[in-house]
């Protein structure tokens, strides 16, 4: 029986997968934008420097267009091979030819500085314009489809090259005794059979094949597990047994969004 393939600077792929879970980006001087937490290993010799940090200035006003998720990324600069990886999610790379993908937050790990990032007008969204390469994971593998159709929120990745969805209820959503307390409060249980986002005209959508979405990990300082240096009680990745990160209770929908991405 063979034993595990053990790699090296030579024998790692060039901006491909390694595996399933993870993917290698090979550096030759340039840049890449990286979420912070996504970079397991690399060989080389390789900075990663804050968003807006001093000469990066100019890149930002080229490539990045997105205050509010700035506390999330980091800008990868030298030569060498890094490992990609998200909790052993499904890891592929995806390019963009002169076209424009919006994308899941959460789901967007790397991409070239030739791409430019916006934040899309739908909550929790990104939008990718331009030509380039950029890596994404997801819960499960990618399945790709043509509108018009509609697709359960949760298991949307993004779409490519084609209008933003609009909202579409089912009508016992707002019906009976249940759906008159959804209309009072707007809180209630929803699925993707009560609750759909509706695609139509050319383009394609990006579907996970599961309806669970990755959640967001807060960026920061270590997170409070055994084996880990440096990690403390309070850091914005450690959590209480309520689940709240730090001692500051966590407000919920984009206020809280906002109180994680300044440290409030």
């Amino acid at each position: 029986m063979s034993g595990p393939v053990a790699y090296d600077p030579l024998t790692l792929p060039s901006d491909d997968n390694v595996n399933p879970y993870t993917f290698c980006v090979e550096l030759k001087g340039e840049q890449w934008f990286l979420q912070k937490g996504k970079m397991i290993a690399y060989y080389g010799r390789i900075d990663f420097n804050g968003i807006g940090h001093g000469r990066f200035d100019a890149l930002l006003r080229t490539s990045f267009h997105s205050p509010l998720h700035a506390g999330d990324w980091v800008v990868a600069e030298g030569s060498g091979k890094m490992l990609l990886a998200d909790r052993a999610f499904d890891v592929n790379s995806f390019d963009l030819d002169d076209g424009n993908l919006t994308i899941r937050s959460g789901n967007l790990l790397a991409y070239q500085p030739s791409l430019a990032l916006k934040q899309s007008i739908v909550p929790g969204f990104l939008t990718l314009l331009g030509t380039g390469k950029f890596v994404a994971v997801s819960n499960g593998p990618v399945v790709f489809l043509e509108p018009p159709l509609r697709v359960d929120p949760q298991a949307l990745v993004g779409w490519a090259d084609c209008p933003s969805p609009c909202h579409h209820y089912d009508h016992g959503y707002k019906t009976g005794v249940i759906g008159g307390l959804r209309t009072l409060t707007g809180l209630g249980g929803v699925s993707g059979e009560e609750h759909q986002f509706e695609f139509v005209g050319a383009g394609t959508v990006l579907l996970q094949s599961t309806e669970k979405v990755l959640d967001e990990v807060a960026t920061g300082a270590p997170p409070e597990e055994a084996g880990i240096p440096g990690a403390r009680r309070g850091s914005p990745g450690s959590t209480t047994g309520s689940g709240q990160h730090g001692s500051t209770p966590r407000l919920p929908g984009q206020l809280g969004d906002l109180q994680r991405r300044f440290g409030l």
